[in-house]
């Protein structure tokens, strides 16, 4: 009986441990697949980012489907990690894409990630979108890198409401954290560079009279 009983278990753990081990292959793919998209975003090449992001959610779908009738591993954390990087990516590509317009940011339930994993990957889109108002400055945009800055507030404000407890949020709150600490420094960038180029405007000005 006993060995009856083993041979179960063992078999169960065998098919657990070959969707694991795939599981994670595909969860690896989807991460390339999103930073690959990341950097093709910040590149204005939308096209290719495109073509990454659609790799990466057909991947997504694959992967959350090995894990049928599995949740003990599915919850193990690599699945939400690539639900996180493409929740974060695809949250990017529209807000880039759109210039700032955020009435078509894709909802959790559109991109059939878990509601944890979509607000982590929204605390990561404050550190891409401090990135990219830093090359709005360097390129004197100031007006956009103004509007991408109140982009960031509004996350942050937005995380902040989902007081709950790590067990249920993920971890969130310290997302929450490092996104306000990422959009204090984005301020004073934005402020000191359009303080900056005033000054330069007025004493341009001022030898033009000279």
């Amino acid at each position: 009986m006993l060995e009856e009983i083993s041979i179960r278990i063992r078999d169960n753990f065998e098919t657990k441990d070959k969707i694991r081990e795939e599981g994670l292959k595909i969860s690896r793919e989807i991460v390339r697949e999103c930073r690959t998209a990341s950097f093709a975003l910040h590149g204005k090449n939308f096209e290719k980012a495109d073509l990454s992001i659609d790799a990466a959610g057909r991947a997504l779908k694959k992967l959350e489907s090995r894990f049928e009738g599995h949740a003990d591993i599915y919850h193990a954390g690599f699945v939400e990690h690539a639900q996180q990087e493409y929740s974060e990516v695809t949250v990017l590509y529209s807000l880039l894409k759109d210039e700032g317009k955020t009435q078509n940011l894709p909802s959790p339930d559109e991109l059939g990630v878990e509601y944890a994993a979509y607000l982590n990957g929204l605390g990561d889109v404050v550190g891409e979108l401090r990135r990219h108002v830093l090359d709005l400055i360097r390129g004197e945009s100031f007006e956009k890198a103004e509007v991408f800055l109140g982009i960031m507030e509004n996350i942050h404000a937005a995380l902040m409401d989902f007081d709950y407890p790590d067990a249920i949020t993920g971890g969130l709150r310290r997302k929450t954290d490092v996104s306000r600490s990422l959009i204090e420094k984005t301020r004073g960038d934005v402020v000191n560079s359009i303080q900056q180029k005033k000054l330069e405007t007025a004493m341009r000005r001022l030898e033009s009279r000279l």
